[in-house]
């Protein structure tokens, strides 16, 4: 039996009403894909999270204290029993170890389906391949999205060095570890360079950017390595000759020298980018993930050093305060800002708005900013020559 999962073309025309499902882990970083569709999404139009911890409150305030009108529901029929009508999604909203959907998941999912509700997962193992899963969502009249499923290699995109004649300015959010917000940040900082008059398109380049509807991006880690490049560049350029911002944003991925993922090059060097805004947990020691080996995280200057090396410039430091308070981490950014010349911000208390002179600067010294590639390379045609 063919599998219920949409291709990558329709996948990107899904939209519709949804539930958010973190089985009771809405108060974990695990949720950040949850936290991210509660902070706002033009792809779906969240009714509700389903989490059983967190049931009875408002999603919002248990993610930051913010009211957002997002109920919190124990089950799926406790949400159904009193919504005036069924959502066409259930997003699974969480980032669960390997990427695996235990039997608990599953189980979840099963029920989902059964009630005829579509399922939207952005985990490393498709739901569309477990066993019976295809079929019960065909009885059901549900289909199975599963957005982390690799573009057919026809589809995919090597890299062309087009990315060198593009005009727009471009800047990435980049991180000195995983799971410190650059996502986030990055749709802070675009949110607020729209509200003071600034065209802003941002790269998404994870699962919960595309959840959040972006209209421009592709998924890192569920690309081809030898395509990552390729795929990048191909979304800057989709993204300047579909929408012409006067920025473009991308989102960085993992961390630029954590071990277990270390990623950054390609963005600065792939699809040129000048400007760099790099997230920093200064209270953090070790590398996330590497606590058994004792991988220690390089100091902040250190880390800008290196960014340097690659052609590129910090412009901004913004700050994610986990394992301090609130008033270690305002002392922090004071005194790193008087120490470096540079703005510092914390996302989550500052007005991101802070930030918009010093991007309306680059954008406007753009091009006096090298290029990333120290050697650009030549064009065949002018090999030829």
């Amino acid at each position: 039996m063919e599998r219920t999962t949409k291709t990558r073309s329709v996948i990107n025309q899904t939209t519709g009403t949804a539930v958010v499902l973190t089985n009771g882990k809405l108060d974990k970083t695990d949720a950040k894909t949850a936290h991210g569709l509660i902070r706002g999404s033009e792809r779906f139009d969240v009714l509700a999270v389903i989490d059983v911890n967190s049931a009875g409150r408002d999603a919002g305030e248990v993610l930051d204290g913010i009211h957002r009108s997002i109920p919190v529901f124990a089950s799926i029929d406790e949400f159904l029993a009193v919504s005036d009508k069924k959502p066409d999604f259930a997003l699974v909203g969480v980032a669960l170890s390997g990427g695996i959907i235990d039997e608990e998941w599953q189980q979840l999912l099963m029920e989902i389906l059964k009630r005829g509700i579509s399922v939207v997962n952005g985990l490393h193992m498709p739901v569309g391949d477990l066993p019976g899963f295809s079929e019960i969502a065909e009885t059901h009249k549900a289909e199975i999205i599963d957005i982390r499923r690799p573009k057919p290699f026809i589809e995919l995109s090597h890299w062309t060095g087009e990315i060198f004649e593009l005009k727009i300015p471009r800047l990435s959010v980049l991180g000195t570890d995983c799971a410190i917000g650059k996502r986030t940040t990055c749709r802070m900082i675009m949110e607020a360079c729209r509200d003071e008059g600034i065209r802003t398109e941002m790269i998404y380049t994870g699962q919960t950017g595309w959840f959040q509807g972006n209209r421009h991006g592709f998924i890192l880690d569920a690309t081809l390595n030898d395509f990552v490049c390729g795929e990048l560049e191909a979304a800057v350029v989709e993204c300047e000759q579909e929408s012409s911002p006067d920025l473009i944003l991308i989102e960085g991925q993992s961390a630029l020298r954590n071990p277990i993922g270390p990623c950054g090059a390609e963005i600065i060097l792939s699809a040129n980018v000048k400007g760099i805004i790099l997230q920093h947990a200064p209270f953090r020691t070790v590398f996330d993930g590497t606590e058994d080996y004792g991988c220690l995280v390089p100091s902040l200057e250190s880390e800008i050093s290196f960014v340097e090396k690659y052609g590129s410039r910090v412009i901004a430091v913004t700050l994610n305060g986990q394992g301090g308070s609130s008033g270690d981490l305002k002392n922090y950014a004071n005194d790193m800002q008087q120490k470096l010349g540079i703005p510092f911000l914390r996302p989550l208390e500052d007005e991101m708005s802070k930030l918009v002179p010093i991007i309306r600067s680059f954008i406007r010294d753009h091009d006096r900013y090298p290029s990333t590639t120290l050697l650009k390379p030549p064009r065949i045609n002018e090999m030829k020559g």
